[in-house]
């Protein structure tokens, strides 16, 4: 225990006198000095990441509760994200607030206590992602069946990536890229997300070629090992990738988050190398295969048409006797046109010579010309005359037309005052002054509803005021006290 220092003026009894602030860092330095680094193990409570980058929480158990801080250097290596109720082991120093007087944890490494509280981490982690809809099978995307170039993400030292090259040698030779990553430990998690983001966005026929399918890959191991797959990061950016993507992560057994939000999930990486790419000589194989069946289908087709095509030649007659009988009927039908064109000439003679003789000559279409021209002449100055006398007319037929207008424009005035006052009338007993007056109109299920006990419950109401409608559901009905009214009376609007 380091010694307190001692004022000149001592106590009557011997002890120091000390300051607040000599005291308090007294007993800061003596517990740095008396416990060094420790590892404790608690449940996290009240997490604060404060806007300066700090963290600061509570560790407690069963008796009793310390307060624990990671400064921000710290806070962005810390494997895990402090939460609520999360059990842990924090290692770091003991030491003291002096300006609250508090004893602390300052943490330098958080993980988990054990694998229960792994699991159950895990856990919420699903729930939470699977209710945005990460894992939705709807936004899962076909694997292409024969990819031009496969993108790899994993170790560039481990066994996964030999294994993945060997099988796709052995099946289909194809161009990989690899994206070197750590797939565990500190940082692994955003490198495989950068990683993911990374070949989406690469361009198509660009300088380094987009994969058309991405394996996400990595060995065997504990829950702890592949916990970088089990990152929301690497979830996230497994589920909005628009590449199709393949997880291989640890053996068959092993399942992780990323397997969720993936397009395909494969047991081990060599299973997803084969998922990846068909078997090149089984395809081979096939091609073969469909290729002489394709051609025996041909040949037999060929087969047939020529059989059709012989068929129907022989119910053909000979082409030298199909061009004697065309040349013999050419001959036939062109004496019969030279006879034809005689005829038709003579009669177009005939009829021409007819149509002349009835036409009149031209001295007497002239004189009837004259007399029809004489006769609308005389009718033009009958016209002038009648048209003379009417214009006369008006002038006489003004000062009646002038008492017209008089009688007319007085019977005008007296039915507008007739329209003004039954205008008002109509207005009196207009349901509209009603309701400005407070009154409601209650329609039912688009029936209009005098009574309380017609409206069943639950029925759709509309609510007619002065201003407009409004909606309302009917809760119950009950009926006022009171006699009875007739049906035909005229019922209360309220």
């Amino acid at each position: 225990m380091s010694e307190l220092p001692l004022t000149p003026a001592p106590s009557p009894d011997n002890a120091p006198v000390l300051s607040v602030s000599e005291l308090s860092g007294a007993i800061k330095r003596t517990l740095e000095a008396g416990f060094g680094r420790v590892r404790v193990r608690g449940e996290i409570s009240r997490p604060n990441y404060h806007a300066s980058g700090h963290l600061y929480f509570t560790l407690k158990d069963d008796r009793a509760v310390i307060d624990a801080v990671c400064w921000k250097l710290r806070v962005a290596s810390l494997p895990l994200r402090a939460e609520e109720g999360l059990e842990v082991i924090v290692t770091g120093r003991v030491s003291a607030y002096p300006g609250s007087s508090k004893y602390q944890i300052v943490v330098d490494e958080l993980e988990l206590a054990g694998e229960g509280a792994i699991l159950k981490l895990l856990e919420q982690r699903k729930r939470a992602l699977a209710a945005e809809g990460l894992f939705d099978a709807r936004r899962k995307k076909p694997i292409p069946y024969l990819p031009e170039v496969i993108g790899v993400i994993t170790s560039p030292t481990g066994a996964v990536i030999r294994d993945i090259l060997h099988r796709l040698a052995e099946r289909f030779p194809r161009r990989v890229l690899l994206w070197p990553v750590r797939v565990q430990g500190e940082g692994a998690a955003a490198e495989i997300a950068a990683a993911i983001a990374g070949f989406n966005r690469l361009v198509a026929g660009g300088a380094v070629p987009r994969p058309d399918v991405l394996i996400v890959a990595r060995g065997g191991g504990s829950l702890e090992d592949l916990w970088a797959f089990n990152e929301e990061i690497v979830v996230r950016a497994a589920a909005a990738s628009a590449i199709p993507l393949i997880s291989a992560v640890g053996h068959e057994t092993d399942t992780t988050l990323i397997d969720f939000a993936a397009d395909l999930r494969a047991p081990t990486p060599t299973a997803a190398a084969e998922r990846a790419v068909p078997v090149r000589a089984e395809l081979a194989t096939l091609l073969a295969t469909l290729g002489a069946r394709l051609a025996g289908s041909g040949e037999r087709w060929l087969r047939e048409r020529r059989g059709e095509v012989a068929g129907l030649a022989r119910g053909l007659p000979e082409p030298k006797r199909l061009l004697e009988e065309a040349w013999q009927r050419l001959d036939e039908r062109s004496e019969r046109l030279a006879l034809c064109l005689k005829s038709f000439l003579r009669d177009c003679l005939g009829r021409l010579a007819e149509w002349a003789s009835r036409l009149p000559h031209p001295r007497q279409q002239l004189a009837l010309a004259g007399e029809r021209l004489e006769g609308c002449a005389q009718q033009l100055e009958r016209v002038a005359e009648r048209f003379v006398e009417r214009r006369a007319e008006p002038f006489r037929r003004l000062d009646a037309e002038r008492r017209l207008r008089q009688c007319a424009a007085q019977r005008l005035a007296e039915a507008g005052l007739a329209l003004e006052a039954q205008a008002r009338l109509l207005d009196s007993v207009s349901h509209q002054k009603v309701l400005e007056r407070g009154f409601v109109v209650v329609e039912a299920e688009g029936r209009l509803a005098t009574r309380a006990a017609a409206v069943p419950p639950g029925a759709a109401l509309t609510l007619t005021f002065a201003d407009g409608k409004l909606a309302a559901r009917a809760e119950g009905t009950r009926a006022r006290p009171g006699k009875a009214r007739d049906p035909g009376s005229q019922g209360s609007l309220l």
